[in-house]
């Protein structure tokens, strides 16, 4: 972990003039532009002063989110980390890039794939951007890998994120595997990882389809609280989270067959079936969605 890091990291306790002090100093190096920004516009001093103290919020006391297998993310070098997607708006990948920073031994930043729609949006594409997050495209991700980035992704999509509750914690197709050819043309092995939580703070009830088309959106949802609420719809549920990284799956023997349909699909395959399986025991795990 980087000193600056460790300097975010101990905000909390220090005392207020400490604090006050170390927002002047971060505010000084914004204004004189004495900070670093990646070829994909990541900014890592902004995430790590800004987004991260907000999602760590979110992440410990509204979620209460327990992690388990960090010890099968690489310590060094690329990962390729691909979840299970839910829960109306992408929440999930948000929890999964402040558990892998705050559970890492380094800190590691988990970069993160989006859909396009996600960078069509003015506002949006620019902090996606400056928090490390990219368009899920092979190239993309391609370059990412070999630059010895964790890198994170989830194959299902707006099916996953859009889809009703009652279809819960059943994984929806995976598309046509672009992930696994990333992860074989780079040799970098995949970390599945099962995420439990998402489905129920924003529960689907109906998609209102006409008006998805009218806005252009894969899906306008209908919850128990959105819209009838409002603005106070928008509020998640809070429900208990638990997130399990699994073994991972070497691919450095398989670089030859990264253009292969068959090793991609069984491949893509085994990487659905055990995020799956390791949904089922964390649920086993959580009985109540909404208990300690």
């Amino acid at each position: 972990m980087s000193d600056r890091d460790r300097e975010i990291e101990d905000w909390p306790g220090d005392p207020w003039d400490q604090r006050v002090a170390s927002a002047l100093s971060f505010l000084r190096r914004r204004v004189s532009g004495q900070y670093e920004v990646d070829e994909f516009g990541f900014d890592p001093e902004l995430t790590g002063h800004v987004f991260y103290p907000i999602l760590r919020r979110l992440h410990r006391d509204w979620f209460r989110t327990e992690v388990f297998g960090l010890e099968h993310l690489p310590d060094d070098g690329a990962g390729l980390v691909v979840g299970n997607h839910s829960g109306t708006i992408a929440m999930d990948a948000l929890m999964l890039s402040i558990a892998v920073h705050d559970g890492h031994p380094k800190a590691r930043y988990l970069r993160l794939l989006g859909a396009d729609l996600v960078f069509r949006v003015p506002v949006l594409s620019e902090l996606t951007r400056k928090s490390g997050g990219t368009v899920a495209c092979n190239p993309d991700a391609e370059r990412l890998l070999r630059a010895g980035e964790l890198v994170g992704v989830f194959p299902e999509g707006f099916k996953g994120v859009g889809k009703h509750y009652r279809d819960r914690y059943k994984l929806q197709r995976f598309g046509r595997g672009g992930f696994v050819s990333a992860a074989l043309r780079t040799g970098t092995p995949i970390v599945p990882v099962a995420i439990v939580g998402a489905e129920e703070i924003y529960p689907i009830l109906a998609d209102l389809k006409p008006l998805a088309r009218l806005l252009k959106l894969p899906y306008f949802p209908v919850t128990p609280t959105f819209p009838w609420l409002g603005p106070l719809g928008l509020l998640p549920l809070p429900s208990k989270w638990l997130i399990e990284f699994c073994p991972p799956i070497s691919t450095a023997d398989l670089v030859d067959y990264a253009d292969d349909p068959m090793v991609i699909f069984n491949l893509a395959d085994q990487v659905r079936e055990t995020i799956q399986q390791t949904l089922h025991q964390l649920l086993e795990k959580r009985p109540d969605p909404f208990g300690r």
